[in-house]
């Protein structure tokens, strides 16, 4: 628990910048798609597949720098080794997840979400049985701890990409998108994919590393430390893995509703969504709080029962920091993936860099390192920065600055009151 937390969040930190731009593609599908302009949704996503391609080949070449990054790190030396193993192997198989977020884009863009649901249930199932075989030694296979974990989790991340390739690129996808067709290198829609698509990866990349110096800094309170608030941030990723889900809709659907000129209905969808994201949350919130053991349990199973008093004890505590930064991180994630969808992806960037680095990791380094404080202050202060994040695009939104944006090529609409004119088919 305590290599695998921060070798995976660090892989993610670097994974993150060329996913974030990649899987941008989505809003671009939803726009086109929005638009009638179903003949560029290809040409679209085979531009996020050269960006998959040119970012999973640097996140290869940054999985052999694995051991100065941890021994710069500092944590102790048998959680360096595994950490190091965990975070090599998954940058060698990068490619899988990048790739697997600009398909996805292909199909939320355009509101098919069911398709997107089963290929990410069947990842994960392969995952937790590879996890099995590979982690504890069945069916013949020997015993490989961390490695195991990390071979199951590559694998799991090229799943979605066979079963993606089989749909996409069925004949009536390319008949109607030009899946296939639109393969050829589009220097414009590129660049503009670069230009809104960038400062997304990059805002990805900034909030991921925000939090990974955090838990690295936190790694210095000592493993107990540092496996709490592992499993407090596993724990929390059961309530927020729904919360992308609910972000990716309501990006896309403003996406479409731009796309098409409805802006009034794309700001009623963002409404709709916070009000759902806001009760669910609430909801999960409440469990954190009463019924903490519900959560800890598993974690527990496996573990020395005497060395897991003291990470239960930091983890109950921790949760109730989650619980309460939870319910702000509605509107970090429901106004965020707004805007984004419009296309507000520069003010993310910015707003992400400045307050990760004013409001997270100067202030947890100079609380733990310089002034000695424990565990709580730093979660005390990471709890503020997710709280302040989320007013900071709420008001970024109400602003209405988005209502004017689009990431495609403006496109004359005919006004509906215009008669209809006679055309040649040709």
């Amino acid at each position: 628990v305590a290599a695998s937390m921060p070798a995976g969040i660090v892989n993610f930190t670097f994974t993150c910048l060329f996913l974030g731009t990649a899987s941008y593609v989505g809003t671009f599908v939803a726009q086109y798609y929005g638009a009638g302009e179903n003949y560029k949704i290809g040409k679209s996503l085979w531009q996020g597949i050269y960006i998959a391609l040119f970012g999973s080949a640097v996140i290869f070449m940054i999985g052999f720098a694995a051991e100065p990054i941890f021994r710069f790190v500092g944590h102790d030396p048998e959680v360096q080794r595994l950490e190091v193993i965990y975070f090599k192997i998954l940058c060698f198989g990068s490619f899988g997840p990048i790739t697997s977020s600009v398909f996805s884009g292909f199909y939320s863009g355009r509101g098919k979400n069911w398709p997107v649901m089963w290929i990410s249930i069947i990842s994960a199932g392969v995952n937790i049985v590879l996890d099995y075989v590979f982690i504890f030694g069945h069916f013949g296979f020997p015993e490989m701890g961390i490695t195991g974990a990390a071979i199951a989790t590559v694998i799991a991340g090229f799943t979605p990409i066979v079963i993606y390739g089989v749909l996409v690129f069925g004949r009536e996808h390319n008949v109607n998108f030009g899946t296939l067709s639109g393969y050829r290198f589009d220097g414009d829609l590129f660049r503009r994919i670069l230009k809104f698509g960038f400062p997304s990866g990059v805002h990805m990349f900034i909030e991921i590393a925000g939090f990974s110096g955090f838990l690295l800094i936190v790694g210095r309170l000592g493993t107990t430390e540092l496996a709490a608030t592992n499993i407090a941030l596993n724990i929390n990723s059961i309530a927020f893995m729904p919360m992308i889900g609910f972000g990716i809709a309501i990006s896309m659907l403003t996406g479409q509703n731009i796309g098409r000129g409805s802006v009034n209905i794309a700001e009623r969808v963002i409404w709709s969504g916070f009000q759902l994201c806001f009760v669910y949350m609430t909801l999960i919130a409440l469990t954190y709080f009463f019924l903490p053991e519900i959560y800890i349990f598993p974690f527990a199973a496996k573990a020395d029962p005497g060395s897991f008093v003291l990470i239960r004890e930091f983890t109950i505590t921790l949760l109730k920091f989650v619980a309460i930064y939870s319910i702000f991180d509605t509107l970090n994630l429901v106004f965020a993936s707004a805007i984004k969808g419009a296309g507000d992806t520069r003010f993310v960037m910015m707003m992400g860099f400045f307050l990760s680095l004013l409001l997270l990791v100067t202030p947890s380094y100079v609380a733990v390192v310089v002034m000695g404080r424990g565990l709580y202050t730093a979660w005390g202060i990471a709890s503020v920065y997710i709280s302040l994040l989320g007013f900071s695009y709420l008001f970024r939104f109400l602003t209405g600055k988005w209502k004017t944006m689009k990431v495609i090529e403006h496109v004359a609409v005919l006004p509906s009151s215009c008669p209809d004119v006679p055309y040649l088919d040709l």
